[in-house]
């Protein structure tokens, strides 16, 4: 009777043992799955845009030395309801949907101050940029071109994040009450002006007035009140 009741007792531990082993396996299982899960995920968000490590797609960042594929193309690209100046093509009329409402509610805000604001050039695709890089490097030299027009892959008008915007006259620079308008306003509706002056040694373009970009009210608000780019903000 106590052989039998040993062996029953065995029989318990070695299946207790052996249910204890699977749980704990299975377990590590999960574990690898979901680390290969992610890896896979942040290798789907290089392809994107493949040098940069960003906290959301409102910071990504592109310059000369963070640039995006030749096949990167923003989410629901649309046409803000806002005019657009005389000669603007269809495809630049086009911004990544999140800033649809911003840029609205930006343009309508001057205007209700007495400021007409005028699109000027929005989303460009890898294919656009090439051919403008080009035409730029050919009508002006390459060193010049490269002081205003970014080369295909490295400029913002692919991330359908900003806009270049003009007054009535086209002649938007610092001085003109739209340019000060903008360069004074635009972080109130999450836009920062991405290329002010004096800082080109960090950004690599020139003093900019008309060229915002999207990056959220927080982050434009912080960027506003210090003076810094983004750049130096996404290095703090």
């Amino acid at each position: 009777m106590k052989k039998k009741f040993k062996n029953i007792l065995t029989l318990i531990m070695i299946i207790c043992v052996f249910w204890y082993a699977i749980e704990h396996i299975g377990m590590g299982l999960n574990v690898i799955n979901l680390e290969e899960i992610k890896f896979n995920l942040n290798e789907e968000g290089k392809s994107a845009n493949q040098n940069n490590i960003n906290l959301s797609r409102e910071l990504v960042l592109v310059n000369k030395d963070h640039s995006l594929n030749k096949d990167y193309k923003p989410e629901e690209l649309t046409i803000p309801n806002i005019l657009f100046a005389d000669g603007t093509p269809r495809e630049e009329k086009h911004v990544a949907g999140v800033i649809i409402r911003p840029l609205e509610e930006l343009v309508n805000a001057a205007k209700g101050e007495g400021v007409i604001l005028l699109g000027n050039s929005g989303y460009r695709s890898y294919k656009s940029q090439e051919n403008t890089y080009s035409d730029r490097v050919r009508s002006q030299g390459k060193k010049l071109a490269e002081a205003y027009v970014a080369k295909p892959g490295f400029s913002e008008h692919q991330t359908g994040l900003c806009i270049d915007i003009t007054n009535q006259d086209k002649y938007f620079v610092k001085g003109t009450k739209e340019a000060d308008w903008l360069a004074e306003n635009c972080y109130k509706f999450g836009f920062i002006i991405r290329y002010p002056y004096g800082k080109k040694s960090i950004t690599g373009i020139e003093y900019e007035p008309w060229h915002i970009r999207y990056v959220g009210k927080k982050a434009a608000k912080y960027i506003h009140d210090n003076g810094i780019t983004l750049e130096e903000y996404l290095e703090k």
